[in-house]
């Protein structure tokens, strides 16, 4: 299922997906802005797709990509990614992580990207939402501050935020 919120949408990246990819069967929406895209890391596709063989899809957990909406409703091309590491641990929680291509960045959709990783965490039914960044990533740690989470521990580089769902 798919979780827009204007100017973007997540869009669930699914095993039949990475299947394809690794088959060499590339559509046009796999396309991404700035040129990077999964095609060109065959090892994060293949790592997924054992996984998720091995254990299941893990949906609504796992990777989305982030597109950007055009004028008209549709999705354009990616400019990012959301994973969801779920299902919830024994406190109900579960941690997140996000990123923009260079070309996406600064434009304020990573703030949509959080709202609407948390929207899917609540719909999940996690009761936390956890993210880990560097703590010299001022960027990264103001979205997560304004989407509500607050700072919960440091360690090696690293800050934690949490978020009560």
């Amino acid at each position: 299922m798919e979780t827009a919120t204007s100017p973007i949408t997540l869009h669930p990246f699914t095993p039949s997906d990475a299947e394809r990819l690794l088959d060499g069967h590339v559509d046009p929406v796999d396309g991404w802005e700035g040129g990077y895209s999964f095609t060109d890391e065959p090892e994060l596709l293949a790592d997924y797709l054992r996984a998720a063989r091995r254990d299941g899809d893990p949906a609504p957990y796992g990777p989305y990509l982030v597109r950007r909406l055009g004028a008209d409703g549709e999705a354009g091309a990616a400019v990012g990614g959301v994973n969801l590491f779920g299902p919830p641990d024994d406190r109900g929680a579960v941690e997140f992580a996000f990123g923009l291509v260079p070309a996406a960045r600064g434009a304020g959709l990573s703030q949509h990207v959080v709202d609407a990783a948390l929207d899917v965490l609540r719909e999940a039914g996690a009761l936390i939402a956890r993210a880990e960044c560097e703590i010299a990533n001022l960027p990264a740690r103001r979205v997560l501050e304004q989407a509500g989470l607050g700072e919960v521990g440091r360690s090696d580089g690293m800050v934690a935020f949490e978020i009560r769902l």
